[in-house]
């Protein structure tokens, strides 16, 4: 009987956690600011306030959350590039999400080490950490807007795939600033070893699914959502089973079935949708619990963060960026819009917490200093992108999917 009621305990409190994310949702919609903004920042300050708050989920808790969100978040992604608009821009989405995502880690780190002093290998770290974007938070701020033609499929397609990139990356830095036998030609053997059985079962899998879904007709129609849904954690897990890397399995398969016509296909969509909303909700609440605000303040993380971030976004993100876009037929403001938004969000949280979880050295800190880019990012930039999208005239519709 104690154990039900302490189940029931736990219903309780994530029931009326993610009830109330939804309301901070509605309020970010109305007043103009991204979600992920208020939500870390009223998650990060009940924390502060309350020490059971600040208890009440381990960094290896988060990570488990937020990998189930990203499974949701990068399948329905996928899902909702497709094929048909992937191979209209596959070659930008690769480059800027390999070499633009090693290009900006790199970047920061120098940058990190050369104006706020920190060992390489701590600069490193904040680099890697620092170096995806969020399609959530990027596509969340456009208030049920898509971004029409190749801009918006490089921009989605950009996110979705520098995400598995920097998270082998970061896993790669974790390895080497904790382990003397760690080197860097293993590191890129580890790196490309996991990226290719993770397009190699995504690509499989996506097919398996293709081929599956319109042949063998299910009894129910609630049972298809659940049927891609699980699909999707096979993907991951047996990709996860193979040394490679599951997310980008998942975003793979996501791509491949998108533009099959099968039976409920719409429901299977708006499924995918509400759970991928529901993950986004999650991770952004558990991710804010975990921030000491208290420590960022009184250890001056706010500033180096601050500095980090101005950087990233007005200065190296458009080097970066730029040349990677310049072959391409998009028109001047077309790049400067994809430069714009260039979002950080969960993903660089949850990939300092691997450096937390490892036991790195100034592991704190690193947290402390990539919330703060974060926070600058969603709030500054985030809140900027309609407006810029207004000024930029980049064209926008109505997100029926």
């Amino acid at each position: 009987m104690e154990d039900l009621l302490d189940f029931g305990k736990i219903i309780l409190t994530v029931s009326a956690g993610l009830s109330i994310a939804i309301v901070v949702r509605v309020i970010a919609s109305r007043v103009g600011l991204p979600t992920a903004a208020l939500l870390l920042g009223v998650a990060a300050t009940a924390s502060d306030l309350s020490t059971r708050l600040a208890d009440l989920l381990s960094f290896e808790d988060v990570q488990h959350i937020a990998t189930l969100a990203l499974i949701a978040i990068l399948f329905e992604g996928g899902m909702s590039i497709g094929s048909g608009r992937f191979r209209t821009a596959a070659t930008p989405i690769a480059m800027l999400g390999v070499v633009g995502t090693f290009g900006t880690a790199a970047l920061v780190a120098v940058a990190a080490h050369w104006l706020l002093g920190l060992d390489w290998t701590v600069a490193g770290l904040i680099g890697a950490a620092l170096a995806p974007t969020d399609p959530a938070v990027t596509f969340s701020v456009l208030a049920g807007k898509e971004v029409e033609g190749r801009t918006g499929t490089i921009l989605e397609g950009e996110s979705g795939f520098n995400d598995p990139v920097g998270i082998a990356l970061m896993l790669g830095m974790v390895e080497l600033a904790t382990s003397d036998d760690a080197s860097y030609a293993g590191i890129a053997v580890d790196f490309v070893r996991e990226m290719g059985i993770g397009l190699a079962i995504g690509v499989v899998g996506g097919l398996a699914l293709v081929v599956l879904i319109p042949r063998f007709p299910l009894p129910d129609r609630s049972l298809y959502p659940l049927a891609t849904l699980l699909s999707a954690g096979v993907v991951y897990g047996a990709t996860s089973a193979a040394h490679g890397s599951g997310f980008l399995a998942v975003f793979v398969a996501g791509i491949v079935l998108g533009d099959v016509h099968y039976p409920r296909r719409h429901e299977v969509r708006h499924f995918h949708s509400a759970i991928a909303d529901l993950g986004e909700l999650a991770v952004f609440v558990a991710l804010g619990l975990t921030v000491d605000l208290t420590f960022i303040g009184s250890e001056g993380l706010w500033w180096r963060g601050l500095v980090l971030a101005v950087l990233l976004g007005f200065v190296i993100r458009p080097l970066v960026v730029w040349p990677l876009l310049h072959p391409l037929r998009l028109g001047h403001n077309e790049r400067l819009f994809v430069v714009w938004c260039g979002l950080k969000g969960a993903v660089p949280i949850l990939l300092a917490s691997l450096a937390v979880t490892g036991g790195t050295d100034y592991a704190a800190e690193i947290y402390g200093i990539v919330f703060v880019v974060v926070l600058f990012s969603v709030v500054v930039q985030g809140t900027g992108v309609p407006a810029v999208a207004a000024r930029l005239r980049i064209p926008m519709h109505d997100d029926d999917a």
